[in-house]
Formats: C-alpha cells, structure tokens, sequence
C-alpha cells in the first residue's frame, strides 16, 4: 500500500493530536481519527484496526494516573481483566472475519451507537447511582453471576470489534456492579479498557491488519495530544469538548448512513 501522501499526512497528525487531547479531557477521540483512515482509502477492517492501534495508548496513559488504586485493587480486577482479555480477542477475530464489504455496512450505525452511548453517559450514571440497592443482591465484580459474566464478556467483544463509546459502557457496568465511588470507576474502566484495547491491538497487528505508514504518524499525535489534554483536563471545559464529540458523531454517522445506504 502507498504511503500517504502530505495532506493526509497532515490530517493522520491533526486528527491523532485532536484525539489525544480528547480522550485526555472527555473522550471520544475515535471518531475525528477512524474518518481520516476511512477518506485516506483503506478498506473499512484495514482502516478501524488501524485506527485501534494509533488511538491505543489513551487508556493506558490514563491508567497511569490512577495507579495507587489499581494496585491496591488489583485482585479486585484480575477476573474482569481475564474476561475482557477472551472477550477482546473474540472480538479481534470477529472484525476480520466479517469483511470489508459487511462491516463497511455496519459503520453508521455503530457511530451512531457509540455517539449516542456518549451522550447519554451522564444520564446512564446518573441512573444507576440512583439506584445503588439494585447492583448489589445480583451483581459483583469480584464474583459475578451469570449474569455479570455475560454482560463483561459481551463489552470485551464489542471493544475488540468496534471500541468506540466502550468507556462509556465500562463505567455504566460498573456503577451496575456497585462501583459508585467514580474515583475508583474511572480507574477500573481505564485498566479494563488497557487490557481489551491491547488485546484488540497485539491481534490486529499478529494478523497484519495495520497500515503502519498511516497510523504511526497518528499515534506519535495522539501520545502527545494525550500528554497535553492531560494538562489541559484542569482548564479546558470538559463539556464544550463532550458537545463537539457528540455533534462530529452525529454528523459522521448521518454522513456514512447517506454515503453507504442511499448512494
């Protein structure tokens, strides 16, 4: 595959740095880089693993944060990381069997899913906070039932496969399974999500799905733009970044449904 040429180049850079700062502050960051991959040619498998590896390291640099807890808390998360590790590789392998001409059919609808998950996090926390009596006679992350198993596993799938809005679905998990401290939710869904997003990635690249001439230059920008919205998460309004993700989510996936469906 041809390298890309400057003004993709420019745009992998600004895109991958736009989403570091992003996921640093509010998240989302996935949906300014997967377009770029997209519009850049590649097919649609090619294009979202790529995309996966470059914004990788979002939530492992925020894990580092919050290391005092994990390592307190670490057999705490051992059987929700083991889980999330079969679950990101069943998920990994999904995405390559399922093809380019399927899975491109399934992208506006999981931006849509992903952009309305996002918007609606605060709502979903807020539920689930209301109701802290109900998580705890039928769900733990120390020994889940049945039940909690599934819904981890099929979170680990959906992250391997397609991981945007999976932050969002990890913290409502957890508030379900009665982590209501969001201190100690943020950092379990973050050492979570490292554990799928590495396992999605270390597939992805075994199978040879990454366009490394593209995705490098965007994940030198995304490190960075992670170290710098790092700094800015203290001054930069949370929720002016949280309406431009949602509103370039909406966009993308009235864009990509009109793109795929009608044309």
């Amino acid at each position: 595959m041809n390298p890309p040429d400057l003004f993709t180049l420019f745009l992998l850079i600004l895109t991958g740095f736009i989403a570091g700062v992003c996921n640093a502050v509010a998240g989302g960051g996935t949906f300014f880089t997967l377009p770029i991959f997209l519009a850049a040619g590649l097919p649609p498998v090619l294009a979202n693993a790529s995309n996966a590896v470059a914004v990788w390291p979002g939530h492992i640099l925020a894990s580092i944060g919050y290391r005092d807890i994990l390592l307190k808390e670490r057999k705490t998360l051992i059987r929700a990381c083991v889980i999330g590790l079969f679950g990101a590789l069943i998920g990994a392998y999904a995405l390559m069997a399922i093809g380019n001409a399927r899975f491109r059919v399934l992208i506006p609808v999981l931006i849509f899913i992903a952009t309305a998950l996002f918007a609606s996090g605060a709502r979903i926390h807020h539920f689930f906070n209301a109701h802290k009596t109900i998580p705890s006679r039928s769900f733990s992350l120390d020994q889940p039932n049945l039940w909690g198993v599934l819904i981890q596993l099929a979170l680990a799938i959906y992250g391997g496969f397609f991981s945007a809005g999976l932050g969002v679905m990890l913290m409502a998990m957890l508030l379900l399974f009665g982590v209501h401290d969001m201190q100690r939710n943020n950092a379990y869904k973050n050492a979570i999500a490292s554990v799928i997003s590495t396992v999605a990635v270390v597939t992805f690249i075994s199978m040879g799905l990454v366009a490394w001439s593209y995705t490098l230059p965007a994940f030198v920008a995304g490190v960075v733009g992670g170290v710098v919205g790092t700094r800015m998460a203290q001054k930069l309004p949370a929720v002016l970044m949280k309406r431009i993700v949602i509103l370039t989510g909406v966009i993308l996936s009235l864009y990509y449904a009109w793109t795929i469906y009608l044309h």
